[in-house]
């Protein structure tokens, strides 16, 4: 799970909803197949995106930005060229991003079709 830190933070999140849920409730709940369930989802929407450079707005990108970053919400300008935020899969190059790092901050074009 190194490599995705996102989905870390969003099964942790998911497992710490999962508990309160059941806690909370009047109706035991079986925490562990609940929170493997969600686990599981938030790894199928994760693995259903792609990094997607060159869309984020300042201080918007999802993760590292390079040089002088660290994680999500670090790029300093707009559409950043090695600054990314996930996107649905197949969806990047169509909003004008792209799947590798880019050299300018110049913003997107989107494909039209």
């Amino acid at each position: 799970m190194s490599q995705h830190p996102s989905l870390c933070a969003v099964a942790s999140a998911l497992i710490a909803a999962a508990s309160l849920t059941a806690c909370s409730s009047d109706t035991p709940a079986a925490p562990e197949e609940t929170s493997a369930e969600a686990i599981g989802k938030a790894a199928t929407e994760l693995a259903a995106q792609e990094k997607c450079y060159g869309i984020a707005l300042a201080k918007q990108n999802d993760c590292a930005a390079g040089p002088g970053t660290n994680c999500a919400g670090t790029s300093s300008v707009d559409y950043q060229g090695n600054a990314w935020k996930f996107t649905e899969a197949g969806e990047c190059e169509r909003m004008g991003g792209s799947l590798t790092e880019v050299a300018d901050n110049d913003p997107p074009v989107p494909v039209k079709g």
